[in-house]
């Protein structure tokens, strides 16, 4: 019988090794996996790259993350935004390594691993310091239809922290508005993909025309319970 939920966070990331390549969702704070960061932080894990949209708000989540000293180079598009004092400390002490890649060439690099493109051509960044690898050498490019471009290669990941609303024992995902962000290519960018989810569903109870990542893409799923808060709006707990 498939069953990919576990029993607890640590439980789902117990296998996450040195040197991994992280990709965690999130578009700011929307949809950022918090849980599944802490259990990240908890665990142990060093030398690690981790690729996210920003590079950490405040000194939770990401930027706890970061200021574990435990992540070698993060790949974002952000990383700098007026309460990311965590990864600026970081970068300006030479103790974190940056690959800077504008959004939509994230997005598609990402999604190119999970589609298995080889690599491809883009407009975005060509004539700029981003059409140069991390080592200073210059990307390939090449002239479309009279357009200069830049090759790109797919971002792969070890494992994937994603946030999804809604999941069953198969792995099947379904989101909430703008939550949904990097996590379905991030899922499938991964070898490993961890989902947190507010509810567990049975089979079948899932509409399968609102599945949005199929449970082929994810591995584990655990479940991290919403509470009210004073305010009325509800929030998540370990």
């Amino acid at each position: 019988m498939i069953n990919k939920i576990a029993a607890s966070v640590a439980e789902a990331l117990a296998d996450v090794r040195d040197g991994a390549t992280v990709l965690i969702g999130g578009f700011g704070t929307a949809g950022i996996p918090g849980e599944l960061i802490d259990g990240l932080i908890a665990q142990g894990a060093r030398d690690l790259t981790v690729v996210n949209n920003n590079a950490g708000n405040g000194d939770t989540g990401l930027a706890a993350l970061l200021a574990t000293g435990r992540v070698r180079k993060i790949i974002c598009s952000f990383p700098r935004q007026a309460d990311s004092h965590v990864f600026d400390g970081l970068y300006r002490a030479g103790r974190i390594e940056l690959e800077l890649v504008p959004q939509g060439n994230l997005a598609e690099r990402l999604r190119a691993a999970g589609a298995g493109i080889g690599a491809f051509f883009t407009p975005t960044g060509f004539g700029t310091e981003l059409a140069r690898r991390p080592d200073g050498s210059p990307k390939e490019t090449r002239r479309i239809d009279g357009r200069d471009h830049v090759l790109e290669y797919p971002i792969h990941g070890d494992v994937a922290l994603i946030r999804a609303e809604r999941g069953d024992r198969w792995g099947n995902l379904t989101y909430r508005q703008a939550a949904r962000n990097f996590g379905p290519v991030m899922a499938m960018a991964a070898r490993c993909t961890v989902a947190s989810v507010h509810e567990v569903l049975e089979l079948g109870q899932l509409d399968p025309e609102a599945v949005v990542t199929p449970g082929i893409f994810v591995r584990r799923v655990v479940r991290v319970p919403r509470v009210a808060t004073a305010a009325g709006g509800f929030r998540s707990v370990g």
